[in-house]
């Protein structure tokens, strides 16, 4: 199990961003991961820096670590042949370090560019077209493409890495899984559901391949005041992914988390000083068939004092 960090773009601005990623690194981490929001999910948060300057910025204050997207929607916000030239260029940048992650989206980030929230059904349509177009323009030359939902003239990367930039996709269900296992390299998923790693094995063509989680902590010497902070800044995390994807603003998150006590969210995140409540949250994410488990420590203000606790007990406890 390969342990991770995420750069939460939604509770930081992008100096302190690149800052918490080299300091990451020299914790120990195995790889960093980075959100692509246009908004947070709640006002408490207060942070929403362009994630790909920041990557880019990132690029040159690591050496080490692996660096994903956690994830980019390459259909609303951005058009998919753009998104494939960000991510050339952050893969040239880092040396090869870059794996691109996308999913299908959030109304609360693709509704800004005033197109619409289209239906489930709808948006991995346009993300399967999206994964077809990014990687016809990752085989290099000059690649057309009509389909229902996009069109691409004569475009070309003009900076192309050398290795290939891997692409990972976000699951949640069958569905989901049969159409985007046989072309991506890598699963993206944030429950640890066993039924979707078997599934994604049995359905991919080819070897097993990586699976990639994420897993919110609140850690600080006062449980309580973990606590605290987790509800304030990630009870929208309680909705799920069927309600998050659909809510249009921090105002909608506020509303729909009104009645989330801090005990609902200390049930669901492991909150306080110890090690064993993330060292268990992890094991369940392994024992579910996950490769890859990338941690959000929630709160901005509270990362130096982190990377201290994991360098020290978290990530050996973990490497056990």
């Amino acid at each position: 199990m390969r342990i991770g960090y995420t750069l939460m773009t939604e509770q930081a601005g992008p100096a302190e961003l690149v800052r918490h990623a080299a300091a990451a690194e020299a914790a120990g981490f195995d790889f960093e991961v980075s959100s692509d929001h246009y908004a947070p999910w709640l006002a408490e948060q207060g942070h929403a820096p362009y994630a790909w300057s920041v990557l880019g910025a990132v690029t040159q204050v690591t050496e080490r670590v692996e660096l994903m997207t956690y994830v980019t929607c390459p259909t609303l916000r951005y058009h998919p042949a753009v998104v494939a030239q960000k991510a050339a260029t952050v893969q040239l940048l880092s040396g090869g370090r870059f794996t691109l992650g996308l999913g299908s989206g959030e109304n609360l980030n693709e509704h800004v560019v005033g197109r619409g929230w289209p239906a489930v059904t709808v948006r991995h349509e346009m993300l399967a077209e999206a994964v077809q177009i990014i990687g016809g323009l990752f085989d290099g030359g000059p690649f057309t493409y009509a389909g229902e939902h996009f069109r691409v003239d004569s475009a070309k990367l003009w900076d192309l890495p050398e290795q290939r930039v891997p692409i990972g996709v976000a699951v949640s269900g069958p569905q989901s899984v049969r159409r985007f296992a046989p072309v991506a390299d890598a699963m993206i998923a944030v429950q640890p559901d066993a039924s979707l790693c078997a599934d994604w094995d049995a359905t991919r063509l080819g070897p097993p391949t990586r699976k990639i989680a994420q897993l919110p902590v609140s850690w600080d010497r006062d449980r309580d005041a973990a606590i605290r902070r987790a509800h304030e800044q990630f009870r929208w995390f309680s909705g799920g992914w069927k309600v998050n994807s659909e809510l249009p603003g921090v105002a909608g998150f506020a509303a729909a988390t009104k009645a989330v006590t801090e005990d609902d969210v200390a049930a669901g995140i492991p909150c306080g000083p110890e090690v064993e409540p993330i060292a268990g949250a992890v094991r369940r994410f392994a024992d579910a068939g996950f490769t890859d488990v990338a941690l959000v420590q929630i709160g901005g203000d509270r990362q130096d004092e982190f990377f201290g606790f994991a360098e020290k007990e978290l990530l050996p406890a973990l490497s056990q």
